[in-house]
C-alpha cells in the first residue's frame, strides 16, 4: 500500500478538520467571485460610466489573470510552501477586492479585477494541494473532497444569490467588499491551523522561467481569444490570431517541459491517464455548466422577469443537489467503486438536464422546465467534481501537488471561459438568424428568438457533456486500493461529524 493511502493515523494533524474549514472558505470565495460580480455588473456599469464595449473587461480581466497565471501560481506554492502562498493569496485577494470596491473609474475596477485574478491564481492551487496533502487516509479524503467538490460545483450558484442580495439591498461595491472580511478571517485561520511546509532556500529547485513564459502566455492567449469571441465572433482575425498563438505557445511549452529538469508542469502529471482524464472531464463539464448559468440568468431575469434576488434563489435547488450528490453519494462510494463509475454517470445525468432544457419556451413554467433540469445537472455535477478533484492530485509527490492542482484548476478556468464564449456566440447567431424577416419590434418575437438561441446552445452543451462522458469512460481506470474500501458509510459519517464538531 502506497504511503499516500495509508499514513499512520497517529501522525494525522488533529486540527485537520478545522484546516478543511479554512481551505473550504477560501475556495468558496474564489468560486463565488466568478459569478457574484456578474449580478453586480449592470449597476457597476451605470455607476462608473463603463461603455457596453468595455463592460466585458470586468469579467475578462479576472479570467485572463486567473487562467493565465494558474500554472505559475501552482509551481510557486511547490517551491516556497503552500501555507505561505495560501496566506499571501488570501491577503492579496482581500487588498484587490478593497481596491475594486473603492473604484472611481473603469480603469481602477479593471485593474483591481486583474489583481484579484493574479492572487486567485496563487490561492486556488495552494488550496487544493493543501487539501490533498492534509487528508491522506482514504475515508477522510473522500469526505474532505466531497465537501470541496460540493463547493467547487455549487459555489457559483451561491454567488448569484449573494450578488443579487448585495446589489439589491446594499450596493454593487459590496460584491467586492464582502471578500475582505472572508479573506482576512481565512488568512488568520490558515496561520494558526495549517501545517508549516516552508522549503529552505538550500532545498528549493530553480523556477522554470521559460516554461512559465510559454505556459502562462499560451493560457493567456487562449483565454483572451475565447473571451473576445463572444463579442467579435469566432472567425474574427484577432480571435483566430490569439487562439493560434495560444496553441503554438502551449505546443512549444509541451516540448520544452520534456527536456527541463525542473519543469513548471512535469509531463508525468498530465501524462497519467487518470489525472489527464479527470482534467478533461472537469474542463468539458464546466463548459456546459457555465453555459447553463449564462442562459438561465438571462432567461429568468429578461424573459421571465425574475428580480436579481429571485433569480439567485432559483439556483438553490441545483446547489442543494450538488451538495447532496457530492457529500451524500460520491463521498460514500469513492472508496468502494471505480472513479469512472461515478464520473461517467454524473456526466450523463448532467447531459440529461441539458436535454430537458432544450425544450424551453417563453412561457415554460419554472417548476416544470427549469427545476428538473437544475436537479439533474446538480446531481450529475456532484458526482463529477468530487472524484475528479481527488484524482487530480492522487498519487502525486508532495513537492508536485501544486502543479497537479494548477492543472485541473486551469482546465476548470479555461473551460469556463471557452464555454461562456462558445455557447454565447452560438446562442446569439441562432437568435439573429431566427429574427431575420420577423417583426423585431414585437417583444414576444424577440423573447422567442432569444429562448430559441438558448435552447440550441444548450443542445450543444449537452453534446459536449456526452463527449466528456465518453472521454472519461475511455481514459479513467482508477480503482480504489483494497485498503480504501474499509471505511464504509459509518466511517464516512464519523468523518463528516468531525467536520461539524
Amino acid at each position: 500500500m502506497s504511503p499516500q493511502h495509508a499514513p499512520d493515523d497517529q501522525t494525522a494533524d488533529p486540527r485537520r478538520w478545522w484546516a478543511l474549514a479554512v481551505i473550504a472558505i477560501a475556495q468558496l470565495m474564489i468560486v463565488l467571485d466568478a459569478t457574484i460580480v456578474n449580478i453586480a455588473l449592470p449597476s457597476a456599469q451605470h455607476a462608473l460610466g463603463i461603455s457596453d464595449g468595455n463592460r466585458q473587461w470586468v469579467v475578462t480581466a479576472y479570467t485572463l489573470a486567473f487562467g493565465g497565471l494558474l500554472l505559475l501560481g501552482g509551481r510557486i506554492g511547490d517551491l516556497f510552501g503552500r501555507k505561505r502562498t495560501f496566506i499571501t493569496g488570501l491577503i492579496g485577494f482581500a487588498l484587490a477586492s478593497a481596491i475594486g470596491g473603492f473604484a472611481v473609474d473603469p480603469a481602477m475596477l479593471f485593474g483591481a479585477r486583474a489583481l484579484q485574478g493574479a492572487f486567485g491564481a496563487v490561492l486556488a492551487p495552494s488550496a487544493l494541494s493543501l487539501l490533498s496533502n492534509t487528508f491522506t487516509v482514504p475515508k477522510e479524503r473522500a469526505t474532505a473532497f466531497g465537501i470541496f467538490g460540493a463547493i467547487a460545483g455549487g459555489g457559483a450558484g451561491i454567488g448569484f444569490i449573494a450578488g443579487g442580495l448585495l446589489t439589491e439591498y446594499l450596493s454593487w461595491r459590496w460584491c467586492l467588499f464582502v471578500n475582505v472580511p472572508i479573506a482576512i478571517g481565512a488568512a488568520l485561520g490558515a496561520y494558526y491551523l495549517l501545517k508549516r511546509d516552508h522549503i529552505d532556500k538550500d532545498h528549493r529547485v530553480r523556477l522554470d522561467l521559460p516554461g512559465a513564459f510559454l505556459g502562462c502566455g499560451g493560457l493567456l492567449a487562449i483565454v483572451y481569444g475565447t473571451s473576445e469571441a463572444s463579442s467579435r465572433g469566432w472567425s474574427d482575425p484577432l480571435v483566430l490570431s490569439f487562439l493560434g498563438l495560444g496553441a503554438l505557445l502551449l505546443a512549444v511549452f509541451a516540448l520544452v517541459e520534456r527536456r527541463t529538469p525542473h519543469a513548471l508542469l512535469p509531463t508525468h502529471i498530465v501524462g497519467d491517464r487518470n489525472r489527464g482524464g479527470a482534467a478533461l472531464a472537469v474542463g468539458l463539464a464546466v463548459i456546459g455548466m457555465f453555459g447553463l448559468f449564462l442562459f438561465l440568468t438571462y432567461y429568468l431575469q429578461v424573459v421571465k422577469h425574475f428580480s436579481p434576488v429571485m433569480a439567485g434563489v432559483a439556483y438553490l435547488p441545483m446547489v442543494a443537489a450538488i451538495i447532496f450528490s457530492s457529500t451524500g453519494i460520491a463521498a460514500r462510494l469513492m472508496t468502494r467503486v471505480p472513479s469512472r463509475n461515478l464520473i461517467v454517470p454524473g456526466l450523463l445525468l448532467a447531459a440529461s438536464g441539458m436535454a430537458w432544457l432544450t425544450q424551453m419556451k417563453v412561457d415554460s413554467p419554472y417548476a416544470a422546465m427549469v427545476l428538473p433540469a437544475e436537479l439533474l445537472l446538480g446531481f450529475g455535477m456532484g458526482l463529477v467534481f468530487m472524484p475528479s478533484m481527488s484524482l487530480a492530485t492522487l498519487g502525486v509527490a508532495p513537492d508536485e501537488a501544486g502543479a497537479a492542482a494548477a492543472t485541473i484548476n486551469s482546465a476548470q478556468q479555461v473551460g469556463g471561459s471557452i464555454g461562456t464564449a462558445l455557447l454565447n456566440t452560438i446562442a446569439a447567431s441562432v437568435t439573429a438568424t431566427y429574427l431575420v424577416g420577423r417583426n423585431t419590434a414585437d417583444q414576444l418575437v424577440r423573447a422567442t428568438g432569444a429562448v430559441h438561441g438558448y435552447a440550441v446552445a444548450t443542445g450543444v452543451a449537452m453534446g459536449i457533456l456526452l463527449c466528456a462522458a465518453v472521454i472519461a469512460f475511455l481514459l479513467i481506470n482508477h480503482r480504489p486500493a483494497p485498503g480504501e474500501a474499509t471505511g464504509g458509510a459509518a466511517d464516512t459519517d464519523e468523518s463528516a461529524a468531525q467536520v461539524l464538531a
